[in-house]
């Protein structure tokens, strides 16, 4: 019961606590690994002169998205961007499909080597899900950031998948930017 401030964050933890990484195939990663194999991604990415992470999300998650993609370019000298401005978004949707606008922006943008973060709570975002297909055609590495049921696409679609097993908005949310800023901030300590 999510009764008072106390509860709410014990609540929190405990999804924290059992947040779960799996490979493209299914298989569990341990979780340590898996923040040790994303931070190795960024140095390689950051020593590179051409290589960036997009970051992409709907609604809250391109909230995370964006502000991400600003830690990354400002705090970890990583060259960082979202796939959210509204122009761009409007203009797609209107020319093709919702389902398209972050596809058509990795068919314009990405580049082999390059590293997608995909986030959705729900994991099923069919934009999100058509981002990773296009992601994986341009031979991008991939993370994903999902939620809510256990047997969303999403986590099956990135080289490395953390799932949040919660159904609640607010811990999912919260727990991907935590994620995402783990991985920063543990790249950062080890520089």
């Amino acid at each position: 019961m999510l009764n008072n401030y106390k509860n709410y964050l014990n609540t929190m933890k405990n999804i924290a606590d059992n947040l779960v990484v799996f490979d493209r195939n299914g298989t569990k990663i341990d979780v340590d690994d898996a923040f040790v194999r994303w931070c190795k991604i960024l140095s390689e990415i950051k020593s590179s002169e051409r290589r960036k992470i997009a970051f992409i999300g709907n609604g809250g998650s391109a909230g995370i998205a964006s502000h991400c993609a600003t830690d990354y370019s400002k705090n970890g000298n990583i060259r960082s961007l979202a796939f959210n401005d509204a122009t761009t978004l409007t203009c797609l949707s209107n020319d093709y499909s919702y389902e398209e606008v972050f596809s058509k922006q990795i068919e314009y943008h990405g580049f082999e080597n390059d590293l997608l973060v995909a986030i959705s709570s729900s994991g099923n975002s069919k934009n999100i899900i058509n981002a990773l297909e296009a992601a994986k055609r341009k031979k991008m590495i991939t993370i994903t950031l999902s939620g809510f049921k256990k047997d969303n696409f999403l986590k099956k679609l990135g080289d490395m998948n953390f799932y949040i097993n919660s159904m609640e908005y607010g811990f999912v949310e919260i727990l991907h930017l935590t994620v995402i800023h783990t991985a920063l901030d543990l790249f950062l300590e080890r520089k």
